[in-house]
């Protein structure tokens, strides 16, 4: 099943979210069926040796422990043949260094398909591994962790006291959600200031979808995800916009960690004509790269200004928006530096117990750039706000530049 939610991921509303499966992978549209590799792989033994391999050594390994392992304590659990090949798995998949390329255990697997399909608690937060440490991407609006003011790029280095440094993404949100009312403390890392702990009280997470304003000859469409229906609301706040007579148009994606790759794809033709390419799906085999192209809405008239607002917030499903209209010449993108996810990940049984989700391929905009890179960067940077500051100074200043264009 290759989960097109990025899009990683990667968006149904879960309660932390782990909401940790936004881009290239995600649920709902454009589902894939669940491969299993498990008859695939007994078809295939014995495998060609692999030239540049040496596996004396790992059979070595296994030997001695045979030999000589002996449990620290009468508690330890035994761990079987069975358990030593699941390690042994899991960490050829870790030695990629990818923190979106997992191995599911027989437990892990069950528990992660019953995640996917359910509703949890938590904190409304959408987490990431970056540069090796687990960092905020977003806030969810008008979530506990958006309340408790947990902000884009801050990294939580322990959960309840507990270092969350190289563990798996997935065991640190298990710890931070749980049930509704019960809180969870973080210790935050923040630039500039020491690290400081967070107290944040867990519920059902409600995501947000869109708002939209009207500022003096402004017309503002804030899209907080890109979930199932919102290329609809999406489509209504379009109309809207083109009965307002308004002719300057900002989209707010900031903080939006994205979604549904259909949502992104459906948002930008309404601005671009049928066949324009909105983003490339780009596979090791380059033969069997996709193009996503524009269903031809268009409705958006040519002369009309607009710019889209992001920041280290705007995330997968966002950047693909983005880059989409400002390779093709209909935005200018305002703010600062998006946060950079655009990878898809496949998710395929490998037994019948077990599972793995593999990065597979990454996002390019139409004029190539990888989005995993390095995120967007704006045409024209305007500073977030500072702490505490009652006005939002960063949307009051993109509005003053579209005046003027």
């Amino acid at each position: 099943m290759k989960f097109y939610k990025i899009l990683s991921s990667t968006l149904l509303t879960v309660a932390l979210v782990a909401i940790v499966f936004t881009v290239g992978y995600g649920l709902g549209k454009n589902n894939r069926n669940t491969r299993n590799l498990s008859n695939i792989v007994e078809n295939q033994l014995p495998y060609t040796p692999i030239a540049d391999a040496d596996f004396a050594p790992f059979w070595k390994a296994w030997k001695l422990i045979d030999e000589k392992y002996l449990p620290t304590s009468t508690s330890t659990d035994p761990k079987t043949n069975q358990d030593r090949v699941w390690g042994a798995i899991g960490g050829m998949v870790a030695s990629m260094g990818d923190p979106y390329t997992t191995f599911f255990p027989p437990v892990e697997s069950k528990q992660f398909e019953e995640e996917i399909n359910g509703e949890f608690a938590g904190i409304g937060a959408e987490l990431e591994i970056k540069n090796d440490e687990l960092t905020v991407v977003s806030p969810l609006k008008d979530s506990p962790a958006y309340k408790a003011g947990l902000k884009s790029g801050d990294v939580i280095v322990s959960v309840d006291g507990n270092s969350v440094s190289g563990e798996k993404i997935g065991d640190s949100i298990k710890r931070i959600r749980g049930e509704i009312s019960t809180k969870v403390v973080l210790t935050i890392k923040r630039a500039g200031i020491p690290n400081f702990d967070m107290s944040i009280e867990r519920a059902v997470i409600q995501i947000p979808t869109i708002d939209t304003d009207k500022v003096d000859d402004v017309f503002i469409i804030s899209l907080y995800n890109f979930s199932a229906n919102s290329d609809f609301l999406f489509r209504k706040a379009i109309e809207e916009y083109m009965r307002s007579g308004y002719h300057k148009l900002l989209v707010d994606l900031r903080g939006n960690p994205g979604g549904y790759l259909d949502s992104a794809v459906d948002m930008a033709s309404w601005f671009l004509p049928a066949g324009t390419k909105i983003v490339t799906e780009d596979f090791r085999d380059k033969s069997k790269n996709v193009d996503f192209r524009s269903k031809g809405y268009n409705v958006v008239g040519k002369n009309d200004k607009i710019a889209i607002l992001m920041d280290g917030g705007s995330a997968s499903a966002s950047e693909i928006l983005a880059g989409a209209l400002k390779d093709n010449n209909r935005a200018t993108l305002l703010g600062t530096r998006s946060f950079g996810k655009g990878s898809v990940q496949e998710y395929l049984n490998l037994t019948d117990t077990t599972s793995i989700k593999i990065t597979i391929a990454r996002w390019l905009t139409p004029n190539g750039t990888s989005i995993s890179v390095s995120g967007l960067q704006p045409d024209q940077e305007i500073d977030t706000p500072e702490k505490g500051a009652e006005k939002d100074t960063q949307l009051s200043k993109a509005i003053e530049f579209l005046h003027k264009m």
